[in-house]
This record gives structure tokens, C-alpha cells and sequence, in this order.
């Protein structure tokens, strides 16, 4: 009998992780943490998440110099941005100083091209990878990463972010120098 209890406890928690999250469920998750959630949990969340583009409507947003940063939510332990991007619209080659973030796209192509740094080296490259709509990518600590769309798509890109911890300043790169600088994303235009 007790084999029969653990079977269906062990289904009832396989349905409970592969349920789908509403977006005012993720946001209401994201804002009981009660430490920064790991990036295995929040690759899972944005995988069970199901948002649409009616959900992310008042966090959608464009600027023609570059992509806009539209803030969902944030405590101390995790934030959530909604990223709208123009084709030609990229990030910094950055590192995210401690915090880990996943990335799930929207709408559009994300390009995210991966980075390795050595001392005496410099930046190299590592690899690119090609994300499409309902795709999600992340980065630990100390991964190092640009994300783009791609001049050539076409069409807007809009990406949705999680970082535990919130992110702050952010180590920032150039391929083949061992240079690294600060960058502080700016929160003034951010729609929150």
C-alpha cells in the first residue's frame, strides 16, 4: 500500500513540476522568494510559464538607439524584465557579476554568443547558438555572454529575464583584451 501512496505521490509532484504557470502566477512566485532562487529553478519556471503577448502588453516597448528594459518585478533575491529589441539590437559582451539569469524568447530570434576569458589571454569566443520563440537560454556564474537580434532578422525580438539576484553593476568585455570594465545597465527609462 505504502508503494501505491509513493507512486502517487511521485505522479502528483511530476504533474505539480511540468504544470503550467500563468504570468501573474510566475510574477507571484518570483515575488515569495525568500532567497535567491537557483538557475535550475528558474529555467523550470520559465519553461512551465505560458505568457502571451496580451500578459507582457504593458511591458512592450521600443527605442530606436537600443533595447528597452521594462521591469516586471523585483525583490532582493530575483527580478524579471521584459527586453524589447529592435533588429541590430544587442547587449555588451557582459558577465552578470554574481547573479545567474534565464531567458525565454517571446517573440523573434535571439542570438547569444558565448564567450571564455583568460588572464593572460583575453576574451575569446566559445560559441553562438540561435534561439527561436518559446526557446529559453541561461547563464551561470561566470559565464560570459552577448545577446542580440540579429540585424539580418527582420523583425522585433522580445525576451523575457529572470536574475536571482537582481542584477547590478555588470563586468563588460572586448574580444582579445584582458581589459575588463563596469557597466551599470540604466534603470532610468525603465517601465515599471
Amino acid at each position: 500500500m505504502s508503494t501505491h501512496l509513493e507512486a502517487e505521490e511521485n505522479i502528483s509532484g511530476t504533474q505539480r513540476r511540468n504544470a503550467t504557470l500563468s504570468f501573474r502566477e510566475l510574477i507571484e512566485r518570483l515575488e515569495s522568494q525568500s532567497a535567491p532562487p537557483t538557475l535550475e529553478q528558474l529555467n523550470a519556471w520559465l519553461a512551465q510559464a505560458e505568457i502571451s503577448r496580451e500578459d507582457l502588453s504593458s511591458y512592450i516597448g521600443f527605442k530606436e538607439g537600443n533595447y528597452w528594459r521594462h521591469r516586471v518585478c523585483r525583490n532582493r533575491f530575483v527580478e524579471m524584465l521584459v527586453l524589447c529589441w529592435r533588429p541590430g539590437h544587442k547587449t555588451p559582451i557582459h558577465d552578470h557579476n554574481g547573479s545567474h539569469g534565464a531567458v525565454k524568447v517571446s517573440e523573434g530570434v535571439l542570438w547569444e554568443t558565448i564567450f571564455t576569458y583568460d588572464q593572460d589571454q583575453g576574451l575569446g569566443y566559445r560559441s553562438v547558438r540561435e534561439c527561436q520563440a518559446g526557446e529559453i537560454t541561461g547563464a551561470d556564474v561566470p559565464d560570459i555572454h552577448q545577446l542580440g537580434n540579429p540585424e539580418v532578422s527582420g523583425q522585433d525580438l522580445i525576451t523575457i529575464h529572470i536574475y536571482a539576484p537582481p542584477l547590478g553593476v555588470l563586468n563588460t568585455y572586448k574580444v582579445g583584451s584582458s581589459v575588463i570594465d563596469l557597466y551599470t545597465p540604466d534603470d532610468s527609462e525603465l517601465l515599471a
